[in-house]
């Protein structure tokens, strides 16, 4: 029996978009023409066509791209031709803010509101642009540090999407009715390792990265052997740069020894925290350098195929990642037969839908497996039983492109940068009251105060009221906290965090109520609401803060709450710069 919308039929063009993501329809139960006479009663391919099912999510953005909204009609000729229940789609489609299920506009603007932007008068300018349908309001767009931002989507047979960084409702309105995207302007970026290509090799073109030294590792690589890139890997002591801080070496080493097969790796680039833009800049001038460094990830824990899962609001890095990809499998550096060497790796770009509940690991499995993106209990953990079930890698974006740098070095000469508990560099992501915002790179263990002097201090020489660290999963702290080494143990010992390596400045002038209620208003709309703790909880933070008063003990107990009963890491630190602003600003201080 066939499971549809009741009177929901696709048009040729919502037909023609689904079939140029997923090539024609083979039979008539796929969507084609029924013929009864040839093809019986049979579903031919039913187990075939129900493990296409992790295409569902391209299928939804390849409708939105082409007509700007999913229709019922659409979602059911979908359905068909993955064979997946209608219930189960609209779960999914309705899960991604990016994807609209009502009609809309074919352009629409979505406008940051959160806390970088509003530091320059983000919340203003959404409001000379409510209610117009063309507008919509978004959570952080990962561009914070060009002050303002805007996605522009345009729906059509030649899609396309860009961002501009308005100060004004006008530019707003005038991007709407652009023809073709604008020039992206340039991130300011200061740093000798991870970023020194960026400014000086093409991120368009191979050869120029060959020869700023491009592939080199990937040769090395080769040359040592899988189990000599882990053993490198571990040396180096490299710990996972998103947030979480896990041995790279053991993650790696522990897929490698798993008996089950396939392995994957899985790069996760959907840095969606507020304040963070550090993998977006290295996508877009460096892309060549993510994909020899999944390549030689692939190569060390015996994965055959790969996944960039990109976050949806990054229209240039992702197009510059899929050219890289291309390029390199022209050339042999991707496909069946990698440099000649007799293993094989591809890398494929997944979407994401705008949803910050993806960034953690197992919640972006689900994502690329066509489920709703909800986190997954663990154990067990990814090594052993990760994408599709399979053992698998995850590293973000800044993880991956160290290696590149450690097999050209070696691990021991790599970890002699930094700390003895914090070896290498890291990327900073220098942003709001700031004179230079962008991305700077410093040796991990350096002074906080000296990473703000990098970025040229406060900006227009105001005095320095608080400090965001890790975005809006951080902590908040003060003026006095300027001497706390940028390591993971000096923020340990600072009860504070450097999370995604969000370094966020509030001058005296800053509201920081308004702030911590927008961050509030944050995690509500992102916590993907699987349980109680997290769905309710974020609901109830969001009231008490909004009221720009608060009941400490009602407050506590229910952060509280929070991090003891929620499945994941989203409900256990929703609460964590709001509590810490309590504490090291003393916002919400009680009456004395």
């Amino acid at each position: 029996m066939d499971l549809h919308i009741v009177g929901a039929d696709p048009t040729d063009e919502e037909r023609a978009a689904v079939d140029g993501c997923l090539g024609p329809p083979a039979t008539g139960w796929e969507g084609g023409v029924r013929d009864i006479g040839s093809e019986g009663r049979t579903a031919a391919g039913g187990r075939a066509i129900s493990h296409q099912r992790n295409l569902l999510l391209p299928a939804f953005h390849a409708v939105q791209d082409r007509l700007g909204w999913i229709s019922h009609g659409a979602l059911n000729y979908i359905c068909r031709r993955l064979n997946v229940p209608p219930a189960e789609a609209w779960g999914v489609v309705t899960f991604y803010h990016l994807l609209a299920t009502e009609l809309r506009p074919r352009v629409v603007a979505h406008v940051c509101d959160d806390i970088a932007c509003r530091l320059h008068g983000a919340e203003q300018l959404c409001r000379d642009l409510d209610g117009r349908d063309a507008v919509k309001r978004s959570p952080c767009l990962g561009q914070c540090e060009h002050g303002s931002a805007a996605l522009i989507t345009h729906a059509g047979k030649a899609p396309f999407r860009f961002v501009i960084h308005p100060q004004s409702a006008g530019e707003v309105l005038d991007a709407l009715n652009l023809t073709k995207a604008p020039a992206e302007p340039k991130v300011a970026s200061v740093g000798s390792k991870l970023l020194r290509r960026i400014g000086n090799a093409d991120p368009q073109d191979l050869e120029s990265y060959r020869r700023h030294g491009g592939y080199a590792a990937l040769k090395k690589a080769i040359a040592m052997g899988p189990a000599g890139v882990i053993a490198e890997v571990s040396a180096a002591k490299l710990l996972g740069r998103g947030g979480a801080a896990f041995p790279t070496g053991r993650k790696w080493d522990a897929v490698a020894r798993e008996a089950s097969l396939p392995h994957y790796v899985v790069c996760n680039a959907d840095e969606s925290e507020p304040g963070t833009f550090k993998d977006r800049v290295v996508m877009t001038d460096d892309p060549f350098a993510l994909v020899e460094a999944m390549t030689i990830c692939g190569f060390a824990t015996g994965s055959e195929r790969g996944f960039l899962y990109i976050r949806g609001e990054y229209p240039l890095a992702e197009s510059r990642m899929i050219d890289a990809i291309g390029q390199a499998l022209a050339a042999g550096l991707l496909g069946s037969h990698v440099c000649g060497a007799g293993f094989s790796f591809d890398v494929e770009v997944r979407r994401g839908g705008g949803a910050y509940i993806c960034g953690e690991e197992t919640a972006l499995f689900n994502s690329i497996e066509g489920k709703r993106g909800e986190p997954r209990a663990k154990p067990p953990f990814p090594a052993q039983v990760g994408l599709f079930g399979k053992p698998t890698v995850v590293n973000n974006v800044e993880t991956l492109v160290n290696v590149l740098d450690i097999v050209d070095e070696g691990g021991a000469a790599w970890a002699r940068t930094g700390t003895a508990g914090s070896t290498g560099t890291r990327l900073f992501c220098l942003c709001g009251h700031v004179e230079r915002p962008g991305l700077y790179e410093v040796p991990c263990g350096t002074v906080l105060r000296d990473a703000v002097a990098m970025a040229g201090g406060v900006a227009g020489g105001k005095k320095l009221k608080a400090i965001l660290l890790g975005g809006a999963a951080g902590t908040f702290v003060g003026p006095d906290a300027l001497d706390m080494p940028l390591s993971f143990e000096g923020a340990r010992a600072a009860n504070a965090t450097l999370g995604s390596g969000v370094i966020m400045l509030f001058d005296e002038t800053a509201d920081l109520v308004d702030a911590l209620g927008r961050i509030a208003e944050f995690f509500r709309h992102e916590s993907c609401g699987q349980c109680v703790p997290c769905r309710v909880g974020t609901v109830r933070q969001e009231e008490l803060l909004k009221k720009r008063t608060l009941d400490l003990q009602t407050y506590r107990e229910l952060a509280q709450a929070m991090k003891d009963a929620s499945i994941c890491g989203l409900g256990h630190t929703a609460s964590a710069a709001i509590e810490s602003a309590m504490a090291n600003l003393q916002v919400f201080r009680s009456p004395s």
